[in-house]
């Protein structure tokens, strides 16, 4: 399992060097686990946000956006289960003063566990070669199986006492497992309290007759309430989906590991709405289109895996993650969740207005199942950053700091550099620069000697340079220089457009 701290602050400190990411009110000594987007770090969430639109929206006929707002009537909250069950089981540590997650803590020492079992294997596959039979040795051999009645007796003691509300027996049993600190060392622990994660605020003019509101803490719920308007107006026909993006907030007790645990974050969220009795079927069709949809980037196929919940929610009856291989190892990037009828329910319940649909091929109405696709952006945004991130060495011994983006989601697309201040390359390199700017994320850049540009756009991720020199004045052909391979070629200005069209041609996933 991948754990590179190192790699990690380097990654940081490129996105600040660089203009991707900064920590908010910085000037003002920052605020906890909030960020901002900076230049090209804003391009990047555009782009990944437009390229799962697309996907989820524009390739598929039976789904369709809608964009609900942050505040919303506070029995919504009730409905959904998320003023009473929204909590986090936390846990502080008396010697180093730091806080945590009960269920983190336990998960993480599971890992360990899963790491021997996976050490074990490993050394069996090289000691046995191609006769080995790896299920088989999982089932059998007797070091592996002990370790995973351990990680299962874990599993079922712990979930059904938090399922339980049953804190001091969590307690007891991070205790009996000898879990230290990760900070002090030490077994000093509290009580385990919950913790509700939503923030509140105030509507009204006057506060004595405010009404509390919450800040949303995910994006489905607008979905689901507008439910009937969007199959009304839109005269949708089960099985259909509505997407959405945008912010969600989470008052997060335990924020950190940069942008990947956020209070204020935004989601990609698309609830798919079948037949009640379908949607087992539906979901497993959204994990394989889900994961197709990250492979469509290039990304390695290996930085990805689905993590089957033990746990599941109240209102799901089943519920996958897919993981991704950060440098802080494999985290949670996507949930795609079976939700069955509870929201829908839920909803028709507290609202008193009927959230059903009359199937023409049944003859009969019914509240729809539910199947949902969540994806954080600013995850995904990391995901792709830390998968981009290249350190070169060169043949002349120097390092090349590159960002490898699939070329669909780079912030600028192409970069326009006259080869000299002189000689009129300012002015043909202004005209091929007006040519593109209206098709693709342009920079124009004069200033220092070519390579040293050439170093900037790839550290910014660029994938394309356009170099205009004497040779452009008299043919009217410019140099285009290619970010991962540096190799460039020779091609006339009138087909430059057509040939970054081609080249950006989203790989959109079928």
């Amino acid at each position: 399992m991948a754990n590179n701290e190192d790699l990690f602050k380097k990654i940081i400190s490129h996105a600040k060097e660089y203009g991707f990411v900064f920590a908010s009110s910085e000037i003002y000594d920052g605020l906890s686990a909030v960020y901002d987007y900076g230049q090209y770090g804003v391009e990047l969430k555009n782009n990944i946000r437009a390229y799962w639109w697309k996907w989820m929206v524009q390739y598929n006929e039976n789904i369709v956006g809608i964009d609900t707002a942050i505040f919303m009537h506070p029995t919504i909250w009730k409905a959904s289960g998320h003023v009473d069950a929204f909590n986090d089981p936390m846990i502080d540590n008396k010697d180093s003063k730091k806080r945590y997650r009960a269920d983190v803590l336990v998960e993480d020492h599971i890992a360990k566990i899963e790491d021997k079992i996976e050490k074990e294997v490993s050394k069996a596959a090289q000691r046995f070669g191609e006769t080995f039979d790896a299920k088989l040795y999982r089932e059998t051999n007797p070091r592996v199986v002990e370790y995973q009645n351990k990680i299962d007796d874990i599993k079922s003691r712990f979930y059904s006492k938090l399922e339980e509300g049953d804190l001091a027996a969590v307690k007891s049993l991070i205790e009996e497992l000898g879990i230290v600190c990760p900070v002090s060392g030490s077994k000093n622990w509290t009580e385990v309290r919950q913790f509700n994660l939503m923030f509140s605020t105030q509507m009204g003019s006057v506060s004595e007759d405010a009404n509390t509101l919450y800040l949303r803490p995910e994006t489905a719920q607008g979905i689901f309430v507008n439910f009937l308007n969007v199959m009304k107006s839109g005269r949708m026909k089960v099985p259909f989906g509505i997407a959405q993006t945008g912010k969600a907030f989470r008052n997060e007790i335990v924020a950190r590991q940069f942008i990947f645990r956020m209070r204020e974050f935004e989601q990609m969220e698309m609830q798919f709405f079948v037949r009640p009795g379908e949607e087992m079927k539906w979901y497993e069709y959204w994990k394989e289109m889900r994961m197709k949809w990250h492979l469509s980037l290039g990304i390695p196929a290996a930085k990805y895996r689905f993590h089957n919940h033990d746990k599941l929610a109240h209102y799901a009856n089943a519920a996958a993650d897919i993981e991704f291989e950060f440098p802080i190892g494999f985290k949670e990037l996507e949930g795609i969740h079976s939700r069955t009828d509870f929201d829908l329910n839920a909803h028709q319940q507290y609202s008193g207005k009927k959230l059903q649909y009359f199937d023409p091929e049944t003859n009969e109405s019914y509240v729809p199942y539910v199947v949902e696709t969540s994806i954080g952006l600013d995850r995904m945004f990391l995901a792709i950053l830390s998968n981009a991130f290249t350190e070169e060495t060169l043949e002349d011994g120097s390092v090349r700091e590159v960002l490898n983006f699939p070329p669909v989601l780079a912030p600028i697309k192409v970069a326009v550099l006259p080869l000299m201040k002189k000689d009129g390359l300012p002015e043909k390199a202004r005209q091929v620069f007006d040519m593109l700017k209206p098709n693709f994320m342009c920079q124009y850049d004069e200033k220092d000697a070519i390579g040293r540009r050439y170093r900037r756009q790839d550290s910014i991720g660029t994938p394309y340079c356009i170099t205009i020199d004497h040779e452009t004045l008299e043919n009217d052909t410019v140099t285009i220089r290619y970010r991962d391979t540096m190799k460039q070629e020779r091609i006339a200005v009138e087909s430059i457009n057509g040939l970054l069209f081609q080249k950006l041609a989203a790989n959109i996933a079928e």
